[in-house]
C-alpha cells in the first residue's frame, strides 16, 4: 500500500497565516496553527500537534514570509514524517473574479491575475498572493505545487438576475461589477455535508447555509447549486457583521460623506471596521459572546442583537421563496452559527410560518458540540448545526494535482 500524501494547507490573512497539515483521504488534520499580530512588535505563532497545544514569539514585525520559515525550521523539524509526506500547498484565494473559479496551480500568470484583483478585495488578495510566494519560498521543491481554491468559486452558478446589480450594464462588461459571493468554500461543504446527512445527492439538495461569524453569509442552494447569497461585489453587503455594516443604502453614503467630510478611506472604514454589531453597541464590543452575555440588561445590545436577527431572519425568508417550496434544510455553522444557541433559537422562533419548530433540548445540546437536528421530529422542515471545514475542502481539491 503506497504512503497516503500530505497536504498543507494556507489560509493568509493581511497580518495572519492559518496553517494546517491534512491528509486528504481520511480527512485528518494533523497539525495546525496561526501566526498572527505578523507586521506588528507582538507577532507570534501557536500550533496544535497530537493534541498538545505550543507557542512561541515571532521576530518582531515578522511577516508572512518570516511565519512560513519558522514553521519549516522550528516546528516541521521536529515531524520529519510530516514534513516529507507534504505533496502539495493549497491556498485559500478570496477574489477569482469571472475568470476562476475552478482549483487552478498558481503559475506566474494566475499570480499576475490574482494581483491584478486586488481592487476588487484589497484587504484580502494582496495577503493571499504574499502567502503563496511566501510558501514557494519556504517549499522550493513544491513550488509548482501550490493550488489556489477560491472562495468566490462556489457562487459561480448565481444566475444573472442573482449577480447583476441595477446600474449601468457597462460597468458589469467593462469593469466585472456584480456580485460574486464569499464564504464560498464554507457553503459548498455545508451543502455536501447537509446531502450526507439526508442521505440525498448533492444534485437533488435544496437548502439555505447560514455562515455566521464576524464575517457572515448566507446562500441559497437549489439542486446543490448556489442562486443567491448575501454578499456581493465585496465581503461588506448583506448580514449584520462584526465590523461590517451589510446592507445599508447607497445614498446614505453619500450624505455621510458630504455630512461629515469623510475621505474615501473613512468612508470605506465606517462600513467596514465600525459599524455592524460595534457599530450597534455603541462601540462596546464586536465579540458576539459580549453581546448574548449582556442582551437581558444592556440596551445597546439588545438593539444590536434584534437587527442582527432580524436582517438575518428576512434572508432566510426571501431565500426560502428562491427553492420552490422545495426547502430540505437550514443550516447553522461559523463560529456564531454553530455555537450561540441564543441565535438559533431567536431565528427558529420567528420561522414557524415556514414550517419549523425548534426542539430546544436538541438546540442547547449543540452548544457542547453535540452538532446534528435541532429541530422536532414533527417539524416540516429540518435545521441542523454542522462544523464547517473551509481546510478540508482546500486539502481535497488541492490533492487533485498530485
Amino acid at each position: 500500500m503506497s504512503e497516503q500524501p500530505y497536504i498543507l494547507v494556507i489560509n493568509c490573512g493581511s497580518s495572519s497565516l492559518k496553517f494546517s497539515i491534512i491528509n486528504p483521504v481520511n480527512e485528518e488534520s494533523l497539525l495546525s496553527g496561526l501566526a498572527e499580530c505578523l507586521l506588528l512588535p507582538e507577532a507570534k505563532i501557536s500550533w496544535k500537534y497530537q493534541g498538545e497545544k505550543h507557542q512561541a514569539i515571532l521576530p518582531e514585525k515578522a511577516n508572512h514570509t518570516d511565519a512560513l520559515q519558522f514553521i519549516t525550521e522550528q516546528i516541521l523539524i521536529h515531524y520529519p514524517e510530516l514534513k516529507q509526506r507534504i505533496k502539495a500547498i493549497g491556498h485559500r484565494v478570496t477574489h477569482g473574479g469571472e475568470k476562476y473559479s475552478q482549483p487552478t496551480i498558481l503559475t506566474p500568470s494566475v499570480l499576475d491575475d490574482l494581483a491584478a484583483l486586488a481592487e476588487l478585495a484589497p484587504l484580502h488578495n494582496p495577503a493571499n498572493v504574499t502567502g503563496v510566494k511566501a510558501a514557494q519560498v519556504a517549499f522550493p521543491h513544491l513550488k509548482e505545487k501550490n493550488v489556489a481554491v477560491f472562495d468566490t468559486g462556489f457562487h459561480a452558478t448565481l444566475p444573472p438576475q442573482a449577480y447583476l446589480y441595477a446600474l449601468p450594464i457597462s460597468y458589469y462588461e467593462k469593469y466585472g461589477i456584480r456580485r460574486y459571493g464569499f464564504h464560498g468554500i464554507s457553503h459548498y461543504y455545508i451543502a455536501y455535508k447537509t446531502a450526507e446527512y439526508l442521505g440525498k445527492p448533492l444534485e437533488d439538495l435544496n437548502m439555505i447555509s447560514c455562515h455566521l461569524g464576524n464575517g457572515a453569509s448566507i446562500t441559497a442552494i437549489k439542486n446543490g447549486q448556489s442562486i443567491d447569497t448575501s454578499m456581493g461585489f465585496t465581503p461588506c453587503e448583506g448580514l449584520v457583521m462584526g465590523t461590517r455594516s451589510g446592507d445599508v443604502d447607497p445614498a446614505l453614503l453619500i450624505y455621510l460623506k458630504q455630512k461629515l467630510n469623510l475621505s474615501t478611506q473613512q468612508t470605506s472604514d465606517l462600513i467596514n471596521k465600525q459599524s455592524g454589531l460595534l457599530g450597534l453597541t455603541n462601540g462596546s464590543s464586536s465579540d458576539f459572546r459580549y453581546i448574548t452575555e449582556n442582551y437581558a440588561k444592556d440596551k445597546y445590545c439588545q438593539i444590536a442583537l434584534d437587527v442582527y436577527i432580524h436582517r438575518l431572519v428576512k434572508y432566510i425568508g426571501s431565500y426560502a421563496v428562491l427553492l420552490d417550496n422545495k426547502l430540505d434544510a437550514i443550516v447553522f455553522t461559523g463560529g456564531i452559527g454553530e455555537n450561540s444557541e441564543l441565535v438559533r433559537r431567536l431565528v427558529l422562533e420567528k420561522l414557524t410560518i415556514l414550517g419549523f419548530e425548534l426542539d430546544q433540548e436538541r438546540n442547547l445540546a449543540a452548544r457542547f458540540g453535540q452538532n446534528g437536528k435541532i429541530t422536532s421530529d414533527q417539524s416540516q422542515h429540518s435545521a441542523y448545526v454542522i462544523p464547517t471545514n473551509e481546510e478540508l475542502v482546500i486539502a481535497k481539491y488541492t490533492a487533485s494535482f498530485i
